[in-house]
């Protein structure tokens, strides 16, 4: 097996390990990346929806490490499945879809995943390959593999089948089909959400059913959508698709709360997590996050769409929020910053903007302060010295400042 560089085993082992949820059984895996034999690594997605998001692409940036250690890794779409609908976390039998609307989607889905995988490594796969040869007989047999106890033992069918709401039979062949995709894979490794891993144990137990070694389960983090509660849905409407204009991806990663901006960095950026936690002590030092925010949105967009258009989009973001409200001919004063920083405080009464300190601190706590248009809460920010920014105090008090 090519490792990447000369990267030991062990050390591929921790890094394959590092952002995952739960690793089952991590003994397993550990063995099979010391036997030096290239994994055939599993995961699937179901095309309901036209475009891939950036939820996805925690998923997709662990199958591309795993790419990058020499291991095989099949995209399997799910066009079988995807006439079923998947029931994990529903409260209601989910319609189905038609083969029509599966084969739109899939295509846009094949389209779209070269963007964080390597085409020429990627092994891309449809289960209605196997599943549309199988017949009455051998889905009856399938069937017998496993129990209705155990289905029930699902958090939502158990949920439903207490509340009295009705579970449709073919919902309990989704995990089934899910899990004999592994089958028909012969897969070592089978990652997915945490959502999944009722479907991802089937796939371990059908697998020791028919004789095979029981594939190695990795589930990956969940990531919350722009109202940093609910999981990254197209349904929900909270989501980043990585087909979306530039403009359009760099201007919802702006959105998000500083918090949800390291969870951000956490799964989806490329940067080693030592960086981070140094960016991340940077704003505790008095950086500005949205500076911070500036970097992942920079290297998101650039994934998807390139460098100049990041710039672009970045520069369009500035434009947008500096000219919405403030006057075009204000003068530029320039502030003192000792050490290369100066507090938003200081800054404010610097710049004319407020008669003291304090007023400064009590409009930064109501939410009357922004800088280049996004609302500052937090009083103890210093700035940077070296730019120029737009600041604002309520409606009408406008400054461009050049700090120095």
């Amino acid at each position: 097996m090519q490792t990447r560089g000369n990267t030991a085993p062990s050390q591929s082992f921790d890094e394959l390990c590092r952002g995952t949820e739960e690793i089952l059984v991590r003994e397993e895996l550990a063995a099979r990346i010391a036997s030096g034999r290239p994994l055939k690594v599993k995961a699937g997605f179901d095309p309901t929806a036209p475009d891939l998001h950036l939820g996805h692409v925690v998923l997709l940036n662990k199958m591309r490490q795993f790419q990058d250690f020499g291991h095989e890794v099949i995209f399997l779409i799910g066009d079988f499945t995807g006439m079923i609908g998947d029931p994990s976390g529903k409260s209601t039998t989910r319609p189905p879809l038609t083969r029509e609307e599966v084969a739109a989607n899939a295509k846009t889905y094949a389209d779209q995943v070269y963007k964080v995988l390597d085409a020429e490594k990627t092994r891309l796969e449809f289960n209605s390959r196997w599943m549309g040869k199988m017949d009455a007989v051998g889905l009856i047999e399938l069937a017998a593999k496993h129990t209705v106890a155990r289905m029930l033992e699902r958090d939502d069918f158990q949920k439903r089948y207490k509340a009295g709401k009705p579970i449709s039979v073919h919902e309990f062949l989704y995990p089934l089909v899910q899990g004999y995709d592994s089958v028909a894979l012969q897969a070592d490794v089978e990652l997915g959400g945490t959502d999944q891993k009722f479907n991802l144990l089937v796939g371990r137990q059908l697998q020791q059913a028919y004789g095979q070694p029981a594939q190695v389960v990795m589930t990956m983090p969940l990531l919350e959508g722009l109202d940093g509660v609910n999981k990254m849905s197209k349904s929900l409407g909270n989501y980043i698709g990585i087909a979306e204009p530039p403009f359009e991806i760099f201007g919802k990663l702006m959105s998000i709360s500083d918090d949800l901006m390291w969870r951000y960095f956490e799964l989806l950026s490329a940067r080693p997590l030592d960086e981070v936690a140094k960016l991340k002590q940077s704003v505790v030092d008095g950086a500005n996050p949205r500076d911070i925010k500036f970097l992942l949105g920079e290297e998101i967009v650039t994934r998807f769409h390139g460098a100049a258009a990041a710039a672009r989009a970045q520069q369009e973001f500035v434009a947008r929020h500096r000219d919405q409200s403030a006057p075009a001919d204000l003068p530029l004063i320039r502030v003192a910053a000792s050490d290369g920083r100066i507090g938003i405080a200081h800054l404010l009464k610097a710049a004319g903007l407020v008669d003291s300190t304090s007023e400064a601190i009590r409009l930064i706590q109501q939410g009357g302060v922004r800088i280049d248009g996004e609302r500052i809460d937090d009083r103890t920010m210093t700035i940077a010295a070296g730019a120029e920014h737009v600041v604002q105090v309520g409606r009408r008090r406008f400054a461009r400042v050049a700090v120095g």
